[in-house]
């Protein structure tokens, strides 16, 4: 099986090296020459849980050698048409498609420029960072989720299959929609919080401030989602984004180093798209609005942050 792994982000450089640690034929595609020619010269470094290791996994931009059979999309959410573009002419028309990113919108992107049925959605419970060019820190193990699964032998259980044999802890799912939105509600409540706050993800429900604003913020997304019809993968919406800001309580979640590195973040995808969708469905979101509207301005005006000013009256 040959694998297109498209974005060396956190993610992308996690899925490419342990995949080709477990023998696949993988090529990682970077927009950025300079950036893919590093990778390429110098290999994708782990920091993992247990060991550390450097792998040379073949990377390019631009063009790739040969079709892959599966096209494992992780770029950021906002960089999802554009990278579907980018590889449309270079795919052959059995290639499989798959997201793992975070927030709406990314399988209807892919389904509408390569059809329904060569689309996979998902989610991942790893935990990635990225520490430099083709260097991460695996910072934690989770589950792995794709879909839709129904038949035994299709492209769902091929890579559940392909990830199993690669270290990760994954499984098929039919209703795959549900879990992106269950995802999609744990990053509502954690993640604009931490980009405003810039708290790591276990301080959130310690603080009374960040506590009612992401009770809150978790309570107009779970109407919108019921509004919808979804079925989320837990009891207790609130219950599991508290459960994981504990279990993740010393990381940096995706969007506060977005904003530390001074980059675009996925707030339209996350917070925004329960903005979108309570819209659509005459349900109000002000909190969730509010959220968006600060990590954008945030974001609007890195150039003009106050940093360690002293002020004298």
């Amino acid at each position: 099986m040959h694998f297109l792994v498209v974005g060396p982000g956190a993610m992308g450089c996690l899925f490419a090296a342990r995949l080709k640690k477990a023998g696949y034929d993988v090529t990682l595609l970077d927009y950025i020459e300079e950036r893919a020619r590093r990778i390429n010269d110098q290999g994708i470094l782990i920091h993992g849980l247990s060991e550390k290791y450097r792998i040379k996994v073949p990377t390019v931009s631009g063009t790739f050698p040969s079709e892959p059979d599966l096209v494992l999309i992780c770029v950021k959410s906002y960089k999802t048409r554009d990278a579907a573009q980018a590889i449309k002419q270079g795919i052959g028309p059995q290639t499989v498609l798959v997201t793992l990113q975070n927030g709406l919108g990314n399988v209807e992107i892919l389904q509408e420029i390569f059809g329904e049925e060569r689309v996979l959605g998902g989610v991942t419970a790893e935990g990635s960072t990225l520490l430099g060019t083709g260097e991460i820190r695996h910072a934690g193990q989770g589950e792995t989720i794709v879909g839709p699964g129904r038949d035994p032998n299709g492209p769902a259980e091929k890579l559940v299959s392909a990830f199993n044999r690669a270290g990760f802890n994954s499984k098929s799912a039919d209703h795959v929609n549900d879990l992106i939105w269950g995802k999609l509600i744990v990053n509502v409540g954690i993640n604009p919080l931490t980009a405003i706050t810039r708290l790591k993800n276990g301080r959130l429900p310690d603080l009374p401030g960040t506590r009612m604003v992401m009770e809150e913020a978790v309570k107009e997304a779970v109407a919108v989602a019921r509004a919808k019809g979804v079925d989320l993968p837990y009891p207790d919406p609130l219950a599991r984004v508290i459960e994981v800001c504990h279990a993740t309580a010393v990381n940096v979640a995706s969007m506060l180093q977005d904003v530390l590195k001074r980059r675009q973040t996925e707030i339209d995808a996350i917070n925004g798209a329960i903005v979108r969708e309570g819209k659509a469905m005459n349900i109000p979101t002000p909190v969730n609005f509010t959220l968006t509207s600060l990590v954008q301005a945030i974001q609007d005006s890195y150039a003009e942050r106050v940093i360690g000013e002293t002020l004298v009256a």
